[in-house]
């Protein structure tokens, strides 16, 4: 365990029915449900090595040595592993993006999942599919969902035991792609965990949590039947939601810009016209185009054409985190 490092990677997964909010902060157990689709394309690769003499661990991300909040973050995910090992040994992590980080791209995400599995393995733990979400959604709520292959379900549960993730269909069962619209790369000003911490202050976050179960059902249903207009429907109108949340918190959070509300009025057009095309936004500017492998190689075009997108990247449905060696 001691001689050698673990590899793991794990992709960023894209939500169509969102996580925002918690019951529980220090145990992340979401306000509601939610749904996704892991990205193929973009990439986190993380590597854990147990170091024996370090009385402290440190963490490089896309070759920067970090230091404050985010290596925080990681020392507070591996303590809790170190608890479930009983070896109160410290590690360098080296963790890279094949995509921009802290963008509305969920790089959180495919980080804690492939830093999960890496520990797992490097610090002697045994465990489920299950397990590991669970534990990935105490680094990070959304990386519980980068567990599991494919279309994948977040159960809100009642407790730490019953939180986590399973794949409701695997990346073969439909060919969706996200052709990802970069409108700004750039880190955005309020990360994902202060939003989480204010969705409670807006008087609509009880309504959108009370929907929840609606708006899974129909995602869940649109998925498994392969129906792309109510995929398509429920995607959109969650996108709404959240944002609007967002929105009406305190301090209220503007994550949206003109270009992205500009992509999203084309994305709808080019529906209307009959092309498969719908859009969801995350914490961030970027538009998540959802469309079937079909419609893909015309929409491509037409998103790059669109003033103020700065690039596309486009994935198809993804595999779950594991240890590559």
């Amino acid at each position: 365990m001691i001689n050698h490092s673990t590899l793991a990677h794990a992709h960023p997964n894209i939500a169509f029915i969102k996580y925002w909010g918690n019951r529980n902060h220090e145990l992340r157990l979401p306000s509601n449900g939610s749904i996704s689709m892991n990205l193929a394309s973009l990439e986190t690769r993380t590597e854990l090595k147990i170091i024996p003499e370090w009385s402290s661990d440190t963490l490089w991300l896309n070759n920067e040595r970090q230091s404050g909040a985010s290596l925080e973050r990681v020392q507070k995910f591996l303590d809790i592993v170190r608890s479930k090992s009983h070896h109160n040994l410290f590690s360098e992590v080296r963790s890279e993006n094949n995509f921009p980080h802290s963008a509305g791209i969920a790089s959180s995400a495919s980080g804690f999942a492939a830093l999960t599995v890496a520990a797992v393995k490097e610090y002697g733990l045994n465990l489920s599919e299950k397990d590991q979400s669970r534990l990935a959604r105490r680094g990070s709520g959304s990386a519980c969902r980068s567990i599991p292959s494919g279309f994948v379900e977040w159960h809100a549960g009642t407790a730490d035991e019953d939180s986590f993730s399973v794949s409701i269909a695997p990346s073969s069962h439909w060919e969706l792609w996200d052709l990802i619209a970069i409108v700004d790369p750039g880190i955005k000003e309020y990360d994902s965990t202060t939003g989480h911490l204010l969705a409670e202050t807006s008087q609509l976050q009880h309504a959108r949590v009370m929907d929840s179960i609606r708006r899974l059902e129909i995602c869940r249903k649109a998925i498994l039947s392969k129906d792309f207009e109510s995929l398509a429907d429920i995607i959109e109108l969650d996108s709404h939601m959240l944002h609007a949340v967002m929105m009406t918190s305190r301090p209220s959070l503007f994550y949206w810009s003109p270009i992205s509300i500009l992509v999203m009025k084309e994305v709808a057009a080019w529906r209307k016209k009959g092309i498969p095309a719908a859009y969801t936004l995350d914490a961030g500017p970027n538009v998540h185009v959802i469309c079937t492998a079909d419609s893909r190689a015309q929409l491509l075009p037409f998103i790059q054409e669109i003033p103020g997108v700065q690039k596309v990247i486009p994935s198809p449905v993804g595999e779950g985190a594991e240890v590559i060696h």
